[in-house]
């Protein structure tokens, strides 16, 4: 959960800017309902009315209620008011004195009211009354002393509707802006999470050794890196804006509450703990199929990949129907999961609903009685259903957030642990550099054994290879071929001896100019979407039209290239799905011989070729070679009949021989056994016994 809120500091800016938005909503949308209150009360009960001081009183009602008040109060009284022709008028109309006086003259003209109607009172007695019934009668009592002075109440009522009115619109408008603020701004750091978070998983598994990627299946590093961020996302974006706003509407409306004093609280409190109690059955019901979920989709993305990579073997062996059924158990594992999940998720609204619905009812019963007792007005209960509702959906926000936020952590543990992997394969803090490199390579009693592997797949490999020369690699299959050219690269470390380029160990150079001084050719051909002259010039992004056909050239792709419509310009496919297996290793060959590298690598690259092609470019290849050093790993031996030195691997991945074709004929046994096997007596030229 921590690494969540982490992922907002390179955007604690916009995060300020967020929260003070949401801050200035919560204010406009928790002022709504006391303005629909004072609408209610004073706007349309007390005709405009809103406070029982009167402004104009005549006479004889200014001396009924000076009769009613205290020594203290009748100072006031006497020195609030002019007279004027026969009628007092308040010295000062300002909203501030006005309030200043009310609560002290509510009480006596509420008394001085009562006894004109001829029910004269005792304070202790109109006390007895309830706050709201005496506030109403003294409101009563001005509304007949304005009518009687000839006031216009209807205009009065008509100019508070307005006035109150407008502020409520100026308030809607503000907190309309301030949502759009807070949403607009929360979406686009939810993005730039999500961007980061990309970018971050991206750069970690680009620099990932093969020991490292065995830790992750493919499926479940596109998961992590698409679902999984999608989920940190959606979480970050839900988090500024309802989770943050959340606590400013219960806070706020829980203040409210207090200060309106309903007497009500308590349904408040009934209230959240019943959302609470429902709230927690459903997690704990749904929480462990939240979790199982994206494993569930881990599953469906493997199976998925393994069935369309795999789609010609399948059909060729009619095992369709098989693929079909493995597909469908795991799409359906999930889909249960997902249908189980939702339903958690959707049967918690209508509860919600009938929940929020009864606090509602149960409100207007308990505030009928208080309105009933003189204690509590119309517009005051309005208020409180409001203020409830809001509150209990704060308290909503902060539950649905609290289901969110558990499989955002689950996703973001998943992101966490790619980017806690540290790889093997890293550069030395002070790399050494060769002044004038000329790809001697070097392997010093090497051996190599896969990670959590107890037995070595390479044991005390010895040799040196020259520029200028050829040296092949033969084995039968699995004894670790492509694995001991793999170290030369750094794809791998060794577990014991040295490689050495120019006599320095390659894991104390930097592993850019390492892999710069060579030019592989993969044994299954790798292209990427683009043009064919984008993927020959790969490794040379500076390679001129003449040195991309001149490799065309060399690997003997010129005759289908010139075959195509737009030539070097013609699209290459997603991996290459629009050329065949040996055209794919032709232009895979070309990129490799386009980069001019020191050390060239082509791994098992000349198996895909017929004969005829297969010699042709061995040709071409020559000339441009004579400088560098060159591995061929093969599995036909007429490939390496003529290599400067060929290296012989048995089973166990020990050197079995090391020599030229003829030498390796007559001192290494399991040569000979794989020269018997490919080649003819006449071929062997009688030289095997």
């Amino acid at each position: 959960m921590r690494s969540i809120f982490r992922n907002l500091k390179p955007q604690w800016k916009t995060v300020v800017l967020i929260l003070l938005s949401l801050l200035i909503k919560g204010i406009c949308d928790l002022s709504l309902p006391a303005y629909t209150s004072s609408l209610i009360d004073t706007g349309i009960q007390n005709s405009g009315i809103e406070y029982a001081v009167p402004t104009s009183i005549r006479a004889e009602s200014y001396q009924a209620v000076a009769a009613y008040t205290t020594a203290e109060e009748s100072t006031c009284w006497q020195q609030l008011y002019q007279q004027k022709d026969g009628v007092y008028t308040i010295s000062d109309e300002s909203p501030a004195v006005l309030k200043q006086y009310d609560e002290s003259f509510t009480l006596p003209i509420a008394q001085a009211a009562l006894a004109a109607r001829g029910t004269p009172m005792t304070r202790e007695q109109m006390e007895a009354l309830g706050e709201q019934t005496i506030h109403s009668t003294a409101i009563a009592f001005i509304k007949a002393e304005y009518e009687a002075l000839g006031m216009d109440l209807s205009a009065m009522q008509t100019s508070y509707l307005w006035h109150t009115g407008s502020k409520m619109l100026l308030v809607s408008v503000l907190m309309a802006l301030a949502a759009m603020v807070s949403i607009l701004f929360a979406a686009r750091v939810g993005a730039a999470v999500g961007r980061d978070k990309r970018k971050q998983v991206f750069d970690k598994v680009t620099h990932f050794s093969g020991a490292e990627y065995a830790q992750f299946s493919t499926a479940s590093l596109i998961t992590r890196s698409t679902s999984d961020i999608q989920q940190i996302q959606l979480a970050t974006t839900m988090m500024l804006h309802m989770a943050a706003y959340a606590p400013v509407l219960a806070f706020g409306g829980i203040f409210m509450v207090i200060r309106t004093g309903a007497g009500m609280e308590w349904i408040i409190v009934l209230a959240v703990a019943l959302l609470f109690t429902l709230v927690g059955t459903l997690m704990g019901i749904a929480m462990p199929k939240f979790k199982k979920m994206q494993t569930l989709i881990d599953r469906v993305n493997l199976i998925a990949r393994e069935i369309l990579t795999g789609l010609p073997v399948i059909r060729a062996f009619g095992r369709e129907k098989v693929e079909e059924e493995r597909f469908d158990t795991a799409n359906t594992k999930l889909m249960r999961t997902m249908l189980f999940t939702n339903r958690c998720m959707s049967f918690m609204m209508p509860c919600m609903m009938i929940l929020m619905n009864g606090m509602s009812v149960l409100i207007v019963w308990v505030a009928s009685h208080r309105i009933d007792a003189g204690l509590l007005g119309v517009g005051d209960m309005t208020a409180f259903i409001t203020y409830t509702m809001m509150i209990v959906m704060s308290f909503l926000m902060l539950s649905m957030m609290s289901i969110m936020l558990p499989r955002a952590a689950v996703a973001s543990e998943r992101i966490e642990q790619v980017l806690a992997v540290t790889p093997t394969i890293h550069n030395p803090v002070q790399p050494q550099t060769i002044p004038q490199p000329k790809g001697v390579v070097a392997f010093e009693n090497v051996s190599f054994r896969y990670p959590d592997a107890h037995d070595e797949v390479l044991s005390n490999i010895d040799f040196t290879a020259k520029p200028g020369q050829v040296t092949a690699i033969i084995g039968s299959t699995g004894c670790g071929k492509s694995t001991l050219i793999n170290l030369l690269p750094r794809f791998y470390d060794v577990t014991a001896g040295r490689i050495t380029v120019d006599g320095i160990d390659i894991r104390q150079m930097d592993i850019h100019d390492l892999r710069g001084m060579i030019g592989l050719a993969p044994q299954k051909g790798v292209l990427f979407s683009g043009t064919i002259a984008s993927n020959i010039g790969y490794g040379a992004p500076g390679s001129t039209a003449a040195e991309i056909a001149e490799a065309a050239a060399i690997a003997q792709a010129t005759e289908f290239i010139a075959s195509k419509p737009d030539q070097f310009e013609s699209p290459i496919a997603q991996g290459g799905s629009n050329v065949s297996g040996g055209q794919k290793q032709r232009l895979s060959i070309a990129r490799a011989v386009a980069r001019q590298p020191l050390i060239y690598i082509f791994d098992d690259t000349f198996s895909a070729l017929d004969f005829k092609t297969d010699a042709a470019l061995r040709r071409a290849l020559a000339p441009k070679t004579r400088e560098s050093t060159v591995f061929i790993v093969a599995q036909r031996i007429s490939t390496i009949l003529y290599a400067d030195q060929i290296l012989v691997l048995d089973d166990e991945g020990r050197l079995a021989g090391k020599g030229t074709h003829k030498q390796l004929l007559e001192s290494c046994e399991t040569y000979r056994q794989i020269a018997r096997s490919q080649l003819s007596e006449e071929e062997l030229g009688g030289e095997v016994s």
